[in-house]
């Protein structure tokens, strides 16, 4: 199983920005329930896509300068990074192809 690494705001552009593939960044926290939903699903797509996709984990309590720099209301967001720039998101706790297809992974 691939792993889902968590990064902050001190590694955010090495990490996700300057990644040479696609990077997913999950935007969750501590208290958030439905968060805790999602991370099952990550690991399946981390599984399915491993070498194509990246899968991080950025905790919104303590980068909250990148979730608004991000536009990230509610939580979890998902967010797909595509040489650098934000190029796809799904709210909410969805289901692993919904998350797939939201991010235009299956394209």
């Amino acid at each position: 199983m691939a792993d889902i690494q968590a990064v902050s705001e001190q590694d955010f552009n090495e990490s996700v920005l300057a990644s040479d593939t696609p990077v997913i960044v999950d935007f969750w926290a501590e208290w958030c329930g439905p968060c805790r939903l999602v991370t099952p699903e990550l690991e399946k797509i981390s599984a399915e896509y491993e070498g194509k996709v990246k899968i991080v984990k950025l905790n919104i309590d303590e980068a909250p300068a990148l979730a608004a720099k991000y536009g990230v209301m509610s939580i979890p967001t998902i967010a797909l990074f595509t040489d650098g720039n934000l190029s796809a998101q799904v709210v909410g706790a969805r289901p692993k192809d919904d998350i797939i297809s939201g991010l235009g992974l299956n394209n």
